[in-house]
């Protein structure tokens, strides 16, 4: 007989509307930095999560013992169907999704061939994710998990890529389902070098990988000698099967076969990647990859998987890319008349569209953009204890437009402000984070160069604040007993959001005042001063494009025959 405890029920319930709300994420960024290749030895991944329409509250459930025989539920994707498995023995603690041993699991959906979607299977990419946590100790662990629950009860989403870390290794892995009817996935996971970044944005990465002689029969999949490459054994052969590839097994591309280019993945999510690496690598090497990224593959058709950064990165840093528009590039979505008055690098959907001749046009996608539900970086830390190693930066909205908050993995309390029932989509509160996220962007986004100042004073005035705490709150973490330990790191967590929702309740005000009727106010510190006001200018090139569509209609001109007497 089955036999729900009442804490499962609460985990099912948030499971069910987190999977509403994640599932409507069909267009989102994950960045990836090994150990080596960060200033600390963290090992970071990021996830924004973008959609219309959705607002991703910050999630969690505790950690337990389990009785044999008692079963956890299941929602079928995009149905009211419910289905009950086996719970584990023992589920962890996931805050979002970082669980206590500092795994952390972040995904981009890339869609890949239709007819490998089977509606009738029972798992979608977030029921692994939730699950993976609950369950998973290491990274490694958690990728097998993902592959057993995908063979026992079938996948029913699409193409989909993860990074799946812990505090010493960082993976990435991309799988997709076998189709109506067919239970398990074709997929494959590899380890990231410690001293490199990359990055996932809507489109399969992996092409040709190196391989086992056979599978692991305890594991099921499998693995290469050096313990850096897993896969599922039928990868290649399904292929054949369904008639994707034909060649030998070595030269075997993942993406060729299950998630093949055009151009919208090249311009719209691979430019995403080339971004994050220029940021970190060489400028003149990066920019060779433009015509790629134009649609010309006759020098290069794919970007490197990885690459070692010209020196290493902050979490900080992440953090900053995560809001990046392309700026200081040749896609620089600020410098054109598209960018409109005040230059703003955000545009209207839908992402393609047609001129007024019918010729077809498309819009720049850019990693940060205002259709995010929620935006995340996961810092693991190997020097510290799991419960305050272990942060992710959070808040809910865009990444450009919101402060970085961070929430330690090794607490027991969710901020009110990130709770999903402060969090109504269809209902405006300042006791959501969302809603004052909001709130504060929906001004900025129309004026952006005039207003974008002021939130950045905002945003870099909080965040340095929480960096500078950082060492104290670790130091004094890391000394005390373990629930003491918890207690300590949730009212810290509590106390950096509440510090967080005051200040943009603060930034608003001061918004609507200073920049109220299209004039600016002078302010200092985030206050206004007394002064003259002045009038933003508007941007370079769209002064130019006016001109130019209007020849000599705004030029101001001398009186002509007129008698100044």
């Amino acid at each position: 007989m089955r036999t729900l405890s009442q804490s499962l029920i609460a985990i099912f319930l948030a499971h069910v509307l987190l999977t509403a709300n994640v599932l409507s994420s069909d267009a989102c960024t994950n960045l990836i930095v090994g150990k080596k290749a960060s200033v600390d030895g963290s090992v970071i991944c990021t996830y924004n999560c973008d959609s219309f329409g959705f607002a991703s509250a910050l999630s969690y459930s505790q950690p337990g013992k389990h009785e044999r025989g008692e079963m956890i539920a299941i929602q079928r994707w995009r149905s009211d169907e419910v289905f009950y498995i086996p719970q584990a023995e023992y589920t962890y603690a996931v805050v979002g999704l970082m669980n206590e041993k500092q795994v952390s699991i972040v995904e981009t959906t890339w869609g890949g061939r239709k007819e490998l979607q089977d509606p009738y299977g029972w798992m979608d990419y977030f029921s692994l994710m939730n699950l993976a946590l609950q369950r998973s100790a290491s990274a490694r662990e958690a990728i097998a998990v993902m592959d057993r629950l995908c063979r026992d009860y079938g996948y029913n989403a699409t193409g989909e890529s993860f990074a799946v870390c812990d505090k010493d290794e960082a993976w990435i892995m991309e799988l997709i389902g076998k189709g109506p009817g067919r239970k398990g996935a074709v997929w494959v996971a590899r380890r990231l070098p410690d001293d490199c970044i990359t990055a996932y944005a809507n489109s399969s990465r992996i092409q040709q990988f190196p391989q086992a002689k056979k599978a692991d029969k305890k594991l099921g999949f499998c693995i290469t000698p050096d313990g850096e490459t897993m896969y599922s054994a039928d990868v290649i052969s399904f292929a054949r099967e369904m008639g994707y590839y034909d060649g030998p097994d070595s030269g075997f591309s993942f993406r060729e076969a299950y998630g093949p280019m055009n151009f919208s993945k090249v311009r719209a999510c691979e430019a995403r990647v080339w971004s994050f690496f220029r940021h970190h690598y060489s400028h003149e090497e990066m920019d060779k990859y433009l015509p790629f990224l134009d649609g010309d593959f006759t020098q290069y058709d794919h970007l490197p998987l990885w690459i070692k950064p010209d020196a290493p990165v902050s979490y900080r840093d992440i953090q900053n890319d995560m809001r990046d528009h392309y700026e200081g590039t040749a896609l620089d979505m600020t410098a054109d008349v598209s960018a409109g008055p005040w230059a703003s690098p955000y545009r209207n959907q839908p992402v393609n569209f047609e001129s007024s001749d019918g010729t077809p046009m498309f819009r720049e996608r850019p990693i940060g953009c205002q259709q995010s539900g929620m935006t995340m970086v996961c810092r693991m830390r190997s020097s510290l204890p799991d419960a305050v190693g272990g942060i992710t930066y959070f808040n809910m909205d865009d990444a450009s437009m919101v402060a970085y908050v961070p929430v330690y993995c090794g607490i027991n309390r969710i901020p009110d402000p990130f709770r999903r029932e402060n969090n109504n989509i269809r209902e405006f509160s300042t006791k959501s984070a969302f809603w004052m996220c909001n709130f504060v962007a929906n001004m900025v986004y129309p004026r952006y160069s005039a207003m974008i100042g002021d939130l950045r004073d905002a945003q870099t005035e909080l965040e340095d604040y929480y960096e500078a705490q950082q060492s104290e709150v670790d130091a004094k973490a890391a000394g005390l007993t373990a629930q003491e330990r918890a207690d300590y790191l949730t009212r810290t967590t509590l106390s950096y959001t509440d510090r967080m929702m005051e200040r943009w309740s603060r930034l608003a005000r001061l918004l609507i005042v200073k920049h109220n009727d299209q004039i600016m106010q002078p302010s200092e510190n985030g206050e206004l001063v007394p002064g003259r006001h002045s009038s933003p200018a508007y941007a370079p090139a769209f002064i130019d494009a006016v001109k130019e569509e209007t020849d000599d209609r705004y030029v101001r001109k001398q009186l002509k025959n007129y008698n100044n007497k």
